[in-house]
């Protein structure tokens, strides 16, 4: 081409959750079982929608209405819903003018980093979802800046660390926190989410705080919103009916902004996010109708509640299987539905796959895969060998710590079971 049309941050733009099923297919056709860990879609691993969800979804597509437009910020009903009960919730006041929809949080997260200045930084974990760390390294041009989460103290941040990269980082804008967190399944404790703020108001800096699984959360103590220990910094709160519902495929998420008129550079930034949502005109208007009279339900707690308590019960599996194994890390998950497992001791090692065809593919993928990235290779020969397939947590979640994350989503008991099982064995086989 005779100008270089490619985006100088396009070489941050990976997505490995999806990128290993390509070669999971691969194994597919040579005869391989798969058992798919790498994507957190809680319907595809068997989770039934309950009836009476579906008849409300039901009711609302014999609405003519629900098949037009709705307003660019979204429906109406739906955001003076969300605005008081988030406003509850919270104890910080919620307008529903300061609320967004948009086609799943995906669509949100590019909106947030596209928007920024361009030397404006958004400093986030590590391990890092790579739909934040992807838009956010394509949009600085560079590297996603980030902050450690610490395996060893169960993977919580360290705030000393995120002091000195903000204070020595003029360009760091804001702080990005998921809570629960994605992959680990940490949920961070009030006084973390207090420190975050105090940091804030310190260097003036905003907040991003994806919770798209507050509602999952099953920690000892009750979950915090960062909302409601604000105080006047500008946040921005990222929230969904994908996995909570869950509902994957409404591809409905909004933002929410608190503190908008505390700092006039915030407030024209908020603006122009609302101003890029209208180029689309709107978001999916079906999901928006059906929000407030799902949300509201008398048997949606209850719902909520049964499938905290089902990932509860994963994770203390998942601690029971690993517990004696000394090549795999368990740091017990205590929200959303993922565990972020630490391999140590890694080393190259030969391994055989299922049959001759998959190890062809597997000693050709191999070749494309660096000596030293050691989860990425142990993911790519787990999956040869026994079909499942889970995420490097090195390449798959731009991480310093080497393991690999897998969901808490598997229906049967018998079949999860023997996924460990057979991980456990592996990993004693081939460490």
């Amino acid at each position: 081409m005779r100008v270089n049309i490619v985006h100088p941050g396009a070489g941050e733009l990976r997505y490995e959750i999806r990128s290993i099923v390509k070669f999971a297919k691969q194994l597919q056709s040579t005869g391989v079982g798969i058992t798919w860990e790498n994507i957190g879609d809680p319907v595809a691993k068997g989770e039934e929608v309950p009836q009476w969800i579906r008849d409300i979804v039901s009711r609302k597509v014999q609405d003519s209405s629900s098949f037009g437009y709705s307003p660019t910020k979204g429906l109406d009903e739906a955001r003076e819903y969300l605005a008081r009960a988030r406003s509850q919730e919270t104890g910080n006041e919620l307008l529903a003018e300061n609320i967004i929809f948009f086609n799943g949080l995906g669509d949100a997260i590019g909106k947030v980093y596209t928007w920024l200045n361009p030397i404006a930084r958004v400093l986030g974990p590590n391990p890092a979802y790579p739909t934040h760390s992807s838009i956010e390294g394509a949009h600085g041009r560079s590297e996603h800046l980030t902050y450690e989460l610490d395996p060893d103290n169960g993977w919580l941040p360290d705030m000393e660390d995120i002091r000195n990269k903000v204070k020595y980082n003029p360009n760091i804008a804001a702080l990005l926190l998921i809570n629960p967190d994605n992959p680990t399944g940490v949920v961070y404790p009030r006084e973390i989410l207090e420190e975050f703020v105090a940091i804030a108001e310190e260097f003036d800096l905003f907040l991003i705080a994806d919770e798209i699984y507050a509602h999952l959360s099953y920690a000892a103590e009750p979950f915090t919103a960062i909302a409601s220990v604000a105080h006047e910094v500008p946040i921005i709160v990222m929230r969904g009916l994908s996995k909570e519902v869950p509902w994957p495929g409404s591809r409905c998420g909004w933002l929410e902004f608190y503190n908008v008129h505390k700092d006039k550079a915030f407030e024209t930034y908020v603006e122009s996010i609302e101003e890029a949502k209208m180029t689309e005109v709107c978001s999916t208007t079906l999901p928006q109708a059906a929000l407030p009279d799902i949300l509201s339900d008398e048997r949606y707690q209850p719902h909520l509640a049964a499938r905290r308590e089902k990932y509860k019960k994963r994770a203390g599996q998942l601690r029971e299987a690993f517990k004696d194994n000394e090549a795999i890390k368990v740091i017990e998950p205590k929200g959303a539905f993922y565990a972020a497992l630490e391999l140590k001791d890694l080393k190259t090692r030969d391994v055989q796959a299922a049959n001759p065809e998959a190890q062809e593919l597997l000693d050709d993928i191999l070749k494309t895969v660096p000596t030293e990235a050691h989860d990425k290779r142990f993911c790519y020969q787990l999956l040869a060998a026994t079909g499942i397939c889970v995420v490097p947590l090195s390449s798959g979640f731009n991480s310093s710590t080497q393991g690999f994350r897998m969901t808490l989503l598997e229906e049967d008991d018998h079949v999860f079971e023997q996924t460990l099982h057979r991980i456990a064995e592996f990993t004693a086989k081939n460490s």
